[in-house]
């Protein structure tokens, strides 16, 4: 489903200098990993603005304390009952959702979506987004954990195994640290890559991920323990990147013929053993360009190509650009230098109606004695 990244009730917020409301459903058993990667790139982004960009609620269903998967139990701002003036409003999910969306939590979401917020989640946040009917032919992300059951209980939703999925009003990220790159995206796309290039040197985030970056899916939980063969072949194969193993070779390890061995790959990962292979290699070369200062050179031979030019035409054919440009794009990115400014050290104190006062308000006062506080300008 191709995605519309031109316009969006983002970039209007954003440009009238209001602050960006968000509200954060925590369902029981949330991962707190997956809300400090949503939240704290949001405080970083106003401390080195030096005014409130954003601001954010952390609310439950009934407004009592919830507890993460790993036990901590978080305190929220307040319960779903009160109206809030609300932008976004994002669903924190983590382990068992199935059991963790009650029908209040659909009723609440629904009438979000009817007031026009954008509607997002993290880790498994997006199986109440889909199961309140709002993720309908929306490209989504989810824990690959959930993939296979949540394609089962919401066919109409276009699953992906991307990190994370902004697509028109909705926006979702599969888990872990995947939170942060979605939402230094968003940043970036709301107040300019210089801020985002700023908020991952804070974060020590050496790279910043995109929407094209892929989970990486365990194949044992894609096949099960059915295809033992299959699996070893594989398993072989990704041993075996820089020196690839013929494919006769590699059906005589596991004693099966070449034949066979193709019809696996057919049947159960819909491609040919050979492309398979291939598609290995390239996905290795791709993080090796990503990650580290190898030459390009390095990184064919490395990953098995006898030749530069043969690994270009692969490269620019399974991910759509030559390997010079993806290692240029790093480059860009890390050339970013965030200078200190006079920014104004003035912001909204504040909150509309009797809502309750932002934590991002207490922050932001907190962070006013930072060296870097202002440090980056905006141009919007």
């Amino acid at each position: 489903m191709a995605t519309d990244q031109s316009t969006g009730p983002t970039e209007t917020v954003a440009r009238s200098g209001a602050p960006q409301t968000l509200g954060f459903l925590l369902l029981d058993n949330f991962t707190l990993i997956s809300l400090a990667s949503a939240i704290d790139p949001l405080r970083m982004a106003n401390q080195l603005a030096g005014r409130e960009l954003y601001r954010w609620y952390t609310l439950t269903q009934d407004g009592a304390p919830v507890r993460a998967s790993d036990g901590l139990q978080v305190t929220p701002d307040a319960s779903i009952n009160i109206p809030l003036s609300l932008d976004w409003v994002v669903v924190c999910g983590g382990v068992g959702p199935q059991h963790s969306v009650s029908r209040e939590h659909i009723h609440w979401l629904q009438s979000q979506s009817r007031q026009l917020r954008r509607l997002g989640a993290v880790c498994t946040g997006s199986w109440a987004l889909a199961k309140a009917g709002l993720l309908d032919h929306y490209e989504t992300s989810i824990h690959w954990e959930c993939l296979a059951s949540m394609q089962e209980a919401f066919p109409k939703v276009a699953l992906t195994t991307r990190l994370f999925s902004i697509d028109r009003d909705r926006f979702t990220a599969s888990g872990g640290t995947a939170p942060l790159d979605m939402m230094l995206n968003l940043i970036g796309r709301d107040h300019g890559r210089e801020l985002a290039a700023g908020i991952s040197e804070m974060f020590i985030y050496e790279r910043v991920r995109n929407e094209q970056d892929q989970q990486r899916v365990p194949l044992k939980h894609v096949l099960g323990t059915t295809q033992p063969k299959l699996l070893e072949i594989v398993a072989l194969m990704e041993s075996n990147l820089e020196e690839p193993i013929e494919l006769d070779e590699l059906a005589s390890y596991v004693n099966v013929s070449r034949r066979q061995l193709e019809r696996l790959f057919q049947k159960y990962l819909h491609c040919s053993p050979s492309r398979y292979y291939l598609k290995l290699r390239l996905v290795r070369a791709r993080q090796l360009l990503k990650q580290t200062s190898l030459s390009i050179i390095e990184v064919a031979s490395v990953c098995g190509f006898v030749s530069t030019p043969h690994f270009s035409k692969c490269y620019r054919e399974y991910f759509g650009v030559p390997p010079r440009d993806e290692r240029s794009g790093v480059q860009n990115r890390q050339g970013k230098d965030a200078n200190s400014s006079s920014a104004t050290k003035a912001w909204a104190t504040e909150t509309p109606g009797n809502e309750p006062v932002s934590s991002a308000l207490l922050a932001l006062a907190h962070a006013q004695g930072e060296p870097t506080f202002a440090s980056v300008p905006l141009l919007k």
